[in-house]
């Protein structure tokens, strides 16, 4: 592969990886405004206690997003088809790169949020304007969101403290529960990564076999749209069709998550009639030619339509 340093490359690929127009950001909102909870090194343990009492109580939609730095590294060599390139993109940023935000937003079948409390946990990793790689633009983007990276040097979480407790949260290799995302090839490339400390397979049928088996089900809005012919653009632009509030942050990891959430549950009522098909939409990441279709049977999926 190829890899540049931040100030010789900026990113440009696509709506999610953070190549945004300028825009105007509203003012901070509070926690019990948003109900997004800022997750540091320090309250790591006791949230995953929250997440871990919550899913057991059926709040096992799990929407997500990550904000990540940027793409700073090409594969070199002649690819048969583009997702085959994106693939070999992906793998090779998510293994040079550290993760910043991922943001998770748990919801019921029904689409309800939890009540009187925290929804959303928006985890900040630790990460090093000085020592990591990254995409100047994204960087300027994020910082521009709110993003704090003097705190996330100090007070980041560490990855691996986070892989073992995500693992031991119900939330993975669990059959019960379903991950709502949006454009997510990149979100779960770096879940991925954090989760088995290896660097992702070369090959994209072996990367889709081992997502299934830790996200047996995962839902891509992106990849829905196609079956939704009014629904166009990025994750904002989905939303503002379909009327959904934001709250917090817009480009932070929480934020996003949550309207990853709504949107999934807005668009399934208008559009799906309340019943996705598992067996079209289960497993497609939208830009990525591979599915979960294709893998070995890892784990019994149960029912086929949610």
């Amino acid at each position: 592969m190829t890899v540049r340093r931040p100030t010789e490359l900026n990113s440009s690929d696509g709506e999610h990886l953070n190549g945004h127009h300028n825009m105007a950001y509203p003012p901070v909102q509070s926690e019990e405004q948003t109900g997004i909870r800022d997750v540091w090194a320090h309250n790591l343990r006791e949230e995953f206690r929250s997440i871990r009492t919550l899913v057991r109580q059926n709040y096992n939609y799990v929407a997500m997003d990550t904000e990540f730095p940027g793409v700073v590294a090409r594969p070199l060599g002649v690819f048969r088809t583009s997702q085959e390139f994106q693939y070999q993109v992906l793998r090779v940023n998510c293994d040079a790169l550290r993760l910043i935000q991922a943001g998770i937003t748990l919801l019921n079948e029904h689409g309800q949020l939890p009540k009187g409390g925290i929804t959303t946990w928006q985890f900040n990793f630790k990460f090093s304007l000085s020592e990591d790689m990254y995409a100047s633009d994204s960087i300027e983007l994020l910082q521009n969101c709110g993003i704090q990276f003097q705190k996330h040097e100090t007070d980041g979480i560490d990855p691996i403290a986070f892989s073992e407790l995500l693992i031991t949260s119900g939330l993975v290799l669990n059959e019960n529960v379903r991950w709502i995302s949006f454009h997510s090839g990149y979100d779960f490339g770096y879940l991925y990564r954090i989760l088995t400390d290896r660097r992702l397979p070369e090959n994209e049928g072996e990367f889709f076999e081992m997502l299934k088996l830790h996200f047996p089900f995962v839902y891509d809005i992106k990849y829905l749209m196609k079956s939704c012919r009014t629904l166009k653009g990025g994750l904002q632009e989905v939303a503002d069709e379909l009327q959904i509030e934001r709250l917090g942050q817009q480009h932070q990891a929480g934020s996003d998550s949550l309207v990853t959430g709504l949107t999934f549950f807005k668009m399934k009522e208008m559009f799906f009639e309340d019943n996705v098909d598992d067996t079209k939409y289960n497993g497609h990441l939208y830009g990525l030619s591979g599915t979960y279709a294709n893998c070995n049977d890892i784990i019994d999926q149960g029912p086929g339509n949610f």
